[in-house]
């Protein structure tokens, strides 16, 4: 990786873009795929498409992930680590990535729909403003994220469920994952909440599963709350843990992942921020911790 002082350490992405935009397309035809996905050996996917959609706050500041040096430096450290099975990332950042060859044997997803941008009057209108599944297929991607934000007092909710469940078949007939992010939403002060309570999370999850024409192919993305338990008994699909904006110590974090990641029906972790953006800056530190809380070891699967 270049020198992370040099501010001219990315210019050559620059110049390809200028110059040869196709390099792109020829960088993920000739990357070499993720060996694929088994049951019990846990994945490690790093996200990367909050500021898409004009987040870019971590912890207390505001603008931590506008630095697209700086996210690009953090996304390369996490990648290097052997233990770190891939990345979720908007159209841009994953351009970058395959640009770097960052991407050599790893899980790709490409994260949808990001239009529903942080603060918009009309947030819940999570527009499908990212990758579309033809053009995750002719990557050679894994599959698509989407964030499927239901709140029960904004009418746009309806076309949300309707453009998830659209989506979700267009990646099965690619025969690519589908990995929805459910929360239900309510507006507080002009802003929209994520109600994180055990019970919302399981409602979120009964209503997001039931989404498309069929559900071969499809994951849910999952925060840890009270009760993880009972939120993953209400489902049988593949599920991967969220992040998040970091709160508590990152020993309280830890914890909470690795008591949800003994759960069955736990596929790894999709984390962007708590670890590309720790308290302590020891990005190659904070995932090594959370990569030595996964379980790799397959398992046998009674009928």
């Amino acid at each position: 990786m270049k020198d992370t002082l040099d501010p001219r350490r990315y210019e050559h992405l620059t110049a390809i873009r200028l110059e040869d935009p196709a390099a792109i397309r020829r960088a993920a035809t000739a990357r070499q795929r993720h060996p694929g996905v088994r049951y019990g050996h846990q994945n490690f996917i790093v996200a990367a498409d909050h500021p898409a959609r004009g987040a870019l706050a971590v912890g207390a500041d505001p603008v931590a992930m506008a630095d697209r040096r700086s996210l690009l430096d953090r996304l390369q450290i996490a990648l290097a680590n052997p233990a770190v099975d891939g990345v979720l990332a908007s159209p841009d950042v994953m351009d970058d990535l395959l640009l770097l060859g960052a991407l050599e044997g790893k899980l790709v997803f490409g994260s949808m729909n990001r239009g529903g941008l942080a603060g918009l009057v009309n947030e819940i209108d999570d527009r499908f403003t990212g990758h579309t599944a033809a053009a995750l297929a002719e990557l050679g991607a894994d599959g698509g994220k989407m964030l499927t934000r239901i709140c029960l007092e904004d009418p746009d909710t309806v076309s949300i469920l309707e453009a998830t469940a659209k989506t979700i078949d267009s990646l099965a007939a690619h025969q690519l994952i589908a990995m929805v992010e459910p929360f239900l939403s309510v507006r507080a002060n002009g802003m929209v909440r994520n109600d994180l309570s055990t019970d919302a999370v399981i409602k979120s999850v009964a209503i997001a599963q039931g989404l498309g024409a069929s559900s071969a192919y499809t994951w849910m993305k999952l925060p840890v709350v009270q009760e993880m338990e009972r939120v993953l008994a209400a489902t049988t699909f593949p599920t991967v843990l969220l992040g998040g904006d970091p709160h508590g110590s990152p020993e309280e974090v830890f914890a909470s992942w690795q008591e949800a990641l003994a759960l069955p029906g736990v596929q790894g972790l999709t984390v962007g921020r708590t670890l590309l953006y720790p308290q302590d800056g020891d990005v190659a530190g904070a995932v090594a911790t959370a990569a030595s809380l996964l379980n790799r070891t397959t398992v046998e699967v009674s009928e």
